[in-house]
């Protein structure tokens, strides 16, 4: 019982954060691995929660008057495509310098995000015709790659993408971000299932709490707007960078800051 309590609330925290920037699933794949599974069952084991988080997340984003349709459709395609392949890679691999890599990748995206200069009025227009369509087809695919081989962080390269190619706002970004992801994960999570590297029992349970997080946070950041998204975003993504790049640095500072006490 206590396994499933702390299933849930990890859950629920990283789908605020899952929702609002990105990264939950730094939290939601070492939880699944301390309570025993493979790494690559607990990868796909953390694909059920995103699903069903991403369900309630939609509908949270649609209650607010966000509809992404049919442009999220288009552009889950490709990505869908990409997370097939992707997921095929992720039943068997995982390493630790792709994980280096990609805190490189986070660094990058919080220096574009901290020092992007403000458009003008004739440049917020949203752009999702012509070769920006395209663009963005091409690099939903790679998304998807990436999203089916081991998910973690694949919010903050969607964030960009859209808000850089497409003109989007933080907030619609992160409305068109779950319905991609929801599309995408369904032929994920058919991969590793087709595998046999699923642990269906605690990928219910979390989900509760994934769906309870992203509920909250879909309806909250509609209504807190796109400085509030952008200040979280950008915490989140330092987080992510030291954790990959210093796997202990966390586990450290708590001891430290318990030996104070």
């Amino acid at each position: 019982m206590v396994d499933y309590i702390l299933l849930v609330l990890v859950g629920f925290i990283a789908g605020v954060i899952n929702v609002v920037a990105g990264g939950g699933s730094l939290l939601t794949l070492p939880m699944l691995i301390f309570l025993g599974l493979p790494p690559n069952i607990a990868n796909g084991t953390n694909r059920i929660a995103i699903i069903i988080q991403n369900i309630f997340a939609v509908k949270g984003f649609q209650s607010k008057g966000i509809n992404t349709y049919p442009f999220s459709v288009y552009i889950a395609i490709p990505a869908t495509i990409g997370a097939i392949i992707g997921a095929f890679a992720g039943v068997k691999i995982e390493g630790e310098l792709f994980n280096k890599i990609l805190g490189i990748i986070m660094l990058v995206i919080v220096a574009y995000m901290v020092f992007k200069p403000k458009a003008s009025t004739k440049d917020t227009l949203e752009r999702i015709t012509g070769k920006h369509f395209w663009l963005s087809m091409v690099a939903f695919f790679f998304v998807g790659l990436y999203g089916g081989f081991i998910q973690a962080g694949v919010g903050f390269v969607i964030l960009v993408l859209l808000s850089s190619i497409n003109q989007f706002s933080l907030v619609k970004s992160n409305a068109v971000k779950v319905t991609v992801v929801l599309i995408y994960s369904l032929a994920a999570v058919a991969v590793f299932a087709y595998n046999d590297s699923i642990n269906w029992k605690y990928g219910l349970i979390l989900s509760v709490g994934n769906a309870a997080g992203g509920w909250v946070m879909s309806r909250w950041s509609v209504d807190k707007g796109d400085k509030f998204v952008k200040k979280v975003l950008i915490i989140m993504v330092l987080a992510m960078a030291i954790k990959l790049w210093f796997p202990d640095f966390y586990s450290i500072l708590a001891s430290q800051i318990l030996d104070l006490f």
